[in-house]
């Protein structure tokens, strides 16, 4: 006689399957930035999972720059990427500098945020894009956690890029959700150059919440024609030194 799994059993084995327990080994997308890489489960950003990602304020430089930290994450992935908005503002040509050329893209305008998550959970469904981004203000347990099903039944890059028209709608940034990171980017002066012109953007990157992982920020510098972060050499001689002292401190 078969004896039927008691509520506790079936209620754990429910937690495991939402956790990803018993899975195949998750693959993942390296920023290819040491220190940021070593930060992440696995040594990069998962696939098959949401992310969040916001600016630092909420006026309209921050907010460009947490949208091209997510087009250079798209960027890296392969075949078509859906982005998902509700207001027509967004920079074609900002996004092929950073490496998201026009040829991938493919525009879904949305009356609100409601149509916005549709869209976006409809998409990592069926699993056929590179990445799917939606730009919304609201982003509740509920969808979230709908979304990252999704994205983890068919390995598709979810991510949710988080706008403000209101700086009341900014609080809901502090909510959690089931995405497996989240992220702020706020936008720093440029690299400086030896001659007069302007240098390559830099990002204070804070990386606020990590599934098995820890929180960290970094000063990089913005997203190349590849869509790759960097660490700016002036930080990097500066590690260096500091790696170089305490090994002699050490001896």
């Amino acid at each position: 006689m078969t004896i039927a799994p008691s509520p506790f059993e079936r209620l754990r084995t429910e937690i495991a399957r939402i956790e990803g327990v018993g899975r195949t080994q998750r693959q993942v997308l390296p920023f290819g930035v040491a220190s940021l890489d070593a930060r992440l489960p696995g040594g990069g950003l998962a696939l098959g999972a949401l992310h969040e990602v916001a600016g630092g304020g909420e006026g309209v430089i921050d907010g460009a720059a947490s949208a091209l930290f997510a087009a250079g994450i798209a960027a890296r992935t392969r075949g078509k990427v859906l982005w998902c908005v509700t207001r027509t503002d967004l920079f074609a040509p900002a996004l092929n500098q950073v490496g998201l050329s026009p040829d991938r893209l493919i525009y879904f305008e949305a009356g609100d945020d409601k149509a916005v998550l549709a869209a976006c959970e409809e998409a990592l469904r069926h699993g056929g894009f590179g990445a799917v981004v939606g730009e919304i203000s609201r982003l509740s347990m509920t969808a979230s956690r709908r979304l990252q099903l999704c994205a983890e039944d068919t390995g598709a890059l979810g991510i949710a890029v988080r706008r403000w028209r209101r700086q009341a709608e900014a609080a809901d940034f502090g909510q959690p959700t089931a995405a497996n990171t989240r992220w702020r980017v706020s936008a720093l002066p440029s690299t400086p150059l030896p001659d007069a012109g302007v240098g390559r953007p830099r990002w204070f990157v804070e990386l606020l919440r990590c599934k098995a992982g820890e929180c960290a920020d970094f000063e990089l510098e913005a997203c190349d024609e590849t869509g790759r972060l960097a660490l700016p050499a002036d930080l990097a001689d500066r590690s260096s030194s500091t790696a170089a002292w305490e090994k002699r401190a050490a001896s």
